[in-house]
């Protein structure tokens, strides 16, 4: 292939993506607006004509700033690209530090800054904009910027490390440096599941343990039922920064632990918290964790494997508007163009994954079923469509390519005939 045969593909792909998007949001804001009027008939005794009609709201006003995002970020991938500021950006780094490892390790430091300076506003606006508009937003702007610069120097001291042992693996390994930097990836992936929970987590919220010995009790009787063993139970002060509930359980081995989010208890009754539990419990019981790492490891092997032989040609770099002949290493600048051309090519094989998903999630709920009551996760999946302002009427083309859960309608629905079996 040719620079100019690779550059009108991205572009074609490029368009064919944004058109895609840009239907499917239109459809979603259609159909929303069309069932605007009523709560389902399913709903209509649990849920108000006032809460249906504020999720509605809600999640049009999230698929419009989605829109305004998506002009912003193609329009900044031309920048980088075509137009040449990722090639301004790397000579300059170049003038300032010559080449080596710092130049590298610079040029992606000053990507990911970039990136993160054109993100800010639209993060800043989601939060202080549309949560604080429909009630969600409970963080104040010095928990915002401080929550920013944790993650930004907790990212920092994580992937700077990282970095430069995928560039020297990418630079001193040989034509296989892509299988020694998967089996690094790997390892640093496992590595996160095991710190996350402990280390990572708790800088950012506080974790108590569940000090209700009653729902402490009938917790501990579903987890001996399905033989889960658990480090411990924990509720995360989630209310600090959004009236958003959930639960989770996170870890890896002897680390795992169950989280739940003081939002949720504070709804949900102890019945139903135990289904909700039920459910996540049943994703690690039906293996849904382990089988989504090793498709998650499976595609970065082959992606690397993909970047192992893009990096040596030249028509990669210069379809995407960058001179690889600079007198420098272009390991970095591979890295970069790759993260932003995968997106690109990957788009639209979005409801493989997201059909997969779904999957999981009716096989969790008939998980729960058994383990708990249907009529409890039932009520609960609705208090928390309802809290969290879920619509219950979305596209469903616009569900297939994004959703990783099935809409609300299919799953009770599964659940009722669970129930009535």
């Amino acid at each position: 292939m040719n620079s100019y045969a690779f550059s009108l593909l991205f572009i074609a792909f490029l368009v064919a993506t944004l058109a895609v998007r840009f239907w499917l949001s239109s459809r979603q804001i259609r159909h929303i607006l069309a069932h605007r009027h009523a709560v389902p008939a399913q709903f209509a005794e649990k849920i108000s004509l006032t809460a249906h009609q504020k999720a509605a709201d809600y999640t049009i006003a999230k698929v419009k700033l989605g829109m305004v995002m998506l002009v912003v970020n193609a329009a900044v991938l031309i920048g980088f690209t075509f137009l040449g500021g990722l090639q301004w950006l790397s000579t300059t780094i170049l003038d300032l530090t010559g080449p080596g490892m710092t130049y590298q390790i610079a040029l992606l430091a000053a990507f990911a800054v970039i990136s993160g300076l054109v993100d800010l506003p639209f993060n800043y606006y989601s939060q202080f904009g549309l949560e604080q508009k429909f009630g969600f937003n409970k963080m104040t702007p010095a928990l915002f910027f401080r929550d920013m610069v944790k993650g930004v120097g907790l990212g920092a001291a994580i992937g700077l490390p990282l970095v430069w042992v995928i560039l020297t693996l990418m630079d001193k390994a040989g034509d296989l440096w892509w299988l020694y930097a998967w089996l690094v990836w790997c390892g640093f992936q496992l590595l996160m599941l095991v710190l996350y929970p402990t280390v990572i987590a708790p800088m950012f919220n506080k974790f108590t343990p569940l000090e209700d010995e009653s729902l402490k009790t009938r917790i501990e009787n579903l987890m001996h039922r399905v033989g889960f063993a658990s480090k411990g139970l924990f509720v995360m002060d989630g209310s600090k920064r959004s009236a958003h509930g959930n639960a989770y359980f996170s870890g890896f081995g002897a680390a795992k632990r169950i989280v739940f989010f003081d939002t949720l208890l504070s709804r949900l009754a102890p019945q139903e918290v135990e289904a909700v539990l039920a459910h996540e419990l049943g994703h690690f019981k039906m293996k849904h964790i382990v089988k989504r790492i090793v498709v998650i490891f499976a595609l970065s092997l082959a992606f690397l494997a993909l970047l192992g032989y893009l990096k040596t040609q030249v028509w990669f770099y210069t379809g995407l508007g960058v001179d690889p002949q600079m007198g420098a290493s272009n390991d970095a600048m591979a890295l970069i163009l790759f993260s932003l051309a995968l997106p690109v090519f990957t788009f639209l094989f979005s409801p493989i994954a997201s059909l997969s998903s779904r999957k999981h999630e009716f096989e969790a709920d008939a998980f729960a079923a058994k383990h708990s009551s249907a009529s409890d996760l039932v009520s609960a999946l609705v208090k928390l469509y309802e809290d969290n302002a879920s619509t219950l009427t979305p596209d469903p083309l616009h569900s297939a390519f994004y959703d990783s859960h099935p809409p609300a309608s299919l799953r009770i629905e599964r659940l009722l005939t669970a129930r009535s079996a």
